[in-house]
This record gives structure tokens, C-alpha cells and sequence, in this order.
């Protein structure tokens, strides 16, 4: 048996481990060091020359990031990856290392916040024209995008409209027009949805959420397919990464390029506890999912709530989409509701007693947030209104606690309302 016969369940727990190689540990060691030593100036010399593998200096590799890389590309079925300090380098890595000033970009309107104000004002100040889009409108997509159009981007479950894009049809989009498409996966995670089998070609996390999953560590990750062949009339800068690494020659320009000279690297310490909350992605998101329709059937029943908007109800118009792409495992562990008033909101986060109020989504344990009074205060009412937040929405991370214990922590804020 090796890593490409080993199911999900297994995979998460060893993939990517080489013990024999860590005198007998069972854990990948934290490689706590700025650099390593070499004995010769000839070997370290074929290291910087890449002639041979080795690890000179933390911003460029570590060995307990290497781990969780491999492992992260197993789980998601890529070729290779990197490992950043957050989800927002991962997104940034990728984008930077395919486009330059005068290239466009498709990008799904449904986004996490910081990745729309990636796209309206810091794209924007490097002469990269980002078009946004309903995520789920494929029509929208084709209107959208054209020959000039260096990539498509959109977030597998979007944050926070929950809309479900059919990614087959987007790379089948992107490829007819000879552009990649990003998949930011963090919502569905490689448990429930693998982006790369059904057509596209890079895959970003943030793996502060449910990859490590304990609100322990926060990192990013770019995940490459290593199918897109880069065509140098439209991508001429390729050309010597190709040459280089040729399948893998968009995640070499990402680290060589952008990632090295950014200085997005992780922590060696913040891989190691996400290698740790790794191995048990799958029984999480397991119990995850299952919670996450308990409670928005019961959110969905309650007289206090005025709406319900989550992908696994039937009334959702993402309902049917969610369903054939998930193939029936799940629909995500995040939801939203709306109570009548912001003060109503304000008043039920206040009465939660084992409920958490985080910035942060993705945790064992459930949490909330209202996003127009925090996430999303500085933006304009138009701006909050275009991206799904209105001062009646509270948004739900569904833990992995004993369901009955979530659904009484809610009925009884609410009820007090």
C-alpha cells in the first residue's frame, strides 16, 4: 500500500509522512531553524542551483512545511503545493505569479471579504483589472470573460451568499478561452468536494479553518494540478519555469517568483499543528456537515428567524447545484439567518452561552459573527448589500459539539428575543 491506493480517511492521517526519516517519531518534527548547515560550498551551491533537494533558509523551504505540503497535495489530488502564512498569501501567491499590469481577471462575486478588497482596490492599484461576476451565472461568466482573460476565480461554496458555481463548466470555460481556473476551496474542503476532478487547475485554502480546524494556526496553501500547459504566446513569461519544471511550472514561478520574494512563508510551528488538526479533517467534517442541516432545518422551523440561507434546504436556489456536486455528502457547516431587526441580532449573540462570537469560520467549536457591525463596517452600505450582508443576517459556523447542545443554545437566545 502506498499514498496513491490510501482512501481520504487514511490519507489525512499519514499522507505525505516519511517517520523512518524523523528517528522514529511519529509526529513531523518542527524544523525551528532560519537555516541549515552545509558541509562543502559545492553541495550548497547544487542546492541553490537545484541540481539536488535540500533546505537552505526558512523563507524558502522547511521540512515540517514540506510535510504538510505533500500531504495537502494527496488530499486534493494536485501534483504539488506551498504552504503560506495565510489564505489570503495563498490567493495572492497564485494571482501574482500568473498575471501582471494590463491582464484581467474573472472573478465570482461571492467572496471572502479580503479577497474582494484584493480585487477592488489592490489588483486595481497594480493595473490588474479584476470583472466580477455572479458565481453561479454561468451566462454572466461567458459575457465576462474573452481571449484577454489570464485566469477565472471562485470560492467552491461562496462566503458569505453560500451560492454553489458549477466548477466543470467554469474550466470548461476557462480552457476554451486558454485560462486556468482557481478554485478557493476552503468552505467544502478536499473532503467534500475535489476541485481537480472536475477540471480545475489550482486549488487555494486557507488552512486556518477547517483543514486545522481548532482555530490553532493560521496558513494558506496553493495546490497545483499541474495540467495547464501555460501557452507562451499568452503567458510569455512561463517560458523559463516550464523549462524548468515543466508540469509544475506555475507553482515553481509561484515560490520562486512571488512566494520567496514576498516572504508569505509559514511558521514551521504553525504547519506542525496543522499537520496535527489535519488528521482528523474527515471525522470532523463529518460530524460538521451533519449538524450544519440539523441546524438549519431547526433555524428554518423557528418563529423568531425570518429566513434561512443555506445550500442543503430545498428552498435554497443553490439546492440542486449542491446537491449533484456534493454528490449527497454534505453542503458545507456554514449558514445564515435573519432576525428582524440589527438590534435583534446584537441582543441574540449577546444571550449565547456556548456559542462563540469569532472573525473566524471552520472551528470544532460553533461560532457566530454579524458581519455588518464587524468583517464589514468599513465598507459602504452599497458595497455590504452587493456582497450578501445586510444588518440582519447573522452568520453561523456549525461546530462538531453534541447537536442537542447547539440547538438548546440557540432556541434559548432566541426565545428570549
Amino acid at each position: 500500500m502506498s499514498n496513491s491506493t490510501w482512501k481520504f480517511e487514511t490519507l489525512v492521517i499519514h499522507g505525505g509522512q516519511t517517520p523512518g526519516e524523523w528517528n522514529s517519531a511519529s509526529l513531523a518534527p518542527i524544523y525551528q531553524t532560519a537555516s541549515h548547515r552545509f558541509d562543502t560550498a559545492e553541495e550548497l551551491s547544487e542546492v541553490f542551483a537545484g541540481k539536488r533537494s535540500g533546505f537552505i533558509y526558512q523563507r524558502l523551504r522547511n521540512p515540517t512545511n514540506q510535510v504538510l505540503e505533500k500531504r495537502l497535495a494527496l488530499l486534493e489530488g494536485g501534483l504539488d503545493a506551498v504552504v503560506t502564512g495565510s489564505g489570503m498569501a495563498a490567493i495572492n501567491d497564485a494571482i501574482l505569479a500568473i498575471c501582471r499590469a494590463g491582464d484581467e481577471i474573472v472573478s465570482g462575486n461571492s467572496l471572502f471579504m479580503s479577497t474582494f478588497l484584493l480585487y477592488a482596490n489592490v489588483l486595481k492599484k497594480l493595473g490588474i483589472e479584476v470583472k466580477l461576476v455572479e458565481s453561479a451565472d454561468l451566462g454572466a461568466w461567458k459575457k465576462a470573460v474573452s481571449d484577454k482573460t489570464k485566469l477565472l476565480f471562485v470560492e467552491t461554496i461562496g462566503n458569505p451568499k453560500l451560492d454553489v458555481p458549477e466548477i466543470a463548466k467554469l474550466a470548461e470555460l476557462a480552457h476554451a478561452h486558454r485560462a486556468p481556473l482557481i478554485v478557493d476551496n476552503t468552505l467544502a474542503t478536499p473532503y467534500l468536494f475535489r476541485p481537480f476532478e472536475h477540471g480545475a487547475d489550482i486549488v487555494v485554502h486557507s488552512t486556518t479553518k477547517y483543514i486545522n480546524g481548532h482555530g490553532a494556526a493560521v496558513g494558506g496553501v496553493v495546490i497545483d494540478a499541474g495540467r495547464f500547459d501555460w501557452p507562451e504566446d499568452k503567458y510569455p513569461d512561463f517560458k523559463p519555469f516550464k523549462e524548468r519544471k515543466g508540469k509544475l511550472a506555475c507553482l515553481d514561478k509561484v515560490w520562486r517568483e512571488i512566494h520567496i520574494n514576498f516572504g508569505t512563508t509559514q511558521s514551521p510551528f504553525s504547519s506542525f499543528l496543522t499537520l496535527i488538526g489535519s488528521d482528523t479533517l474527515a471525522l470532523r467534517m463529518e460530524r460538521h456537515l451533519a449538524n450544519a442541516i440539523r441546524v438549519a432545518e431547526f433555524l428554518d422551523q423557528h418563529p423568531k428567524v425570518k429566513w434561512v440561507n443555506f445550500p442543503g434546504l430545498a428552498q435554497s436556489p443553490d439546492h440542486a447545484a449542491a446537491q449533484a456536486q456534493f454528490q449527497g455528502k454534505g453542503f458545507g457547516a456554514l449558514l445564515t439567518f435573519g432576525l428582524e431587526t440589527e438590534k435583534q441580532c446584537f441582543d441574540f449573540i449577546r444571550r449565547l452561552k456556548l456559542i462563540y462570537q469569532l472573525a473566524n469560520l471552520g472551528d470544532c467549536k460553533t461560532l457566530v459573527i454579524h458581519p455588518w457591525s464587524s468583517q464589514y463596517v468599513s465598507f459602504t452600505e452599497e458595497s455590504r448589500r452587493a456582497n450578501g450582508i445586510t444588518p440582519d443576517l447573522v452568520r453561523v459556523s456549525v461546530g462538531i459539539e453534541a447537536i442537542e447542545d447547539i440547538l438548546e443554545d440557540l432556541d434559548q437566545a432566541l426565545k428570549a428575543l
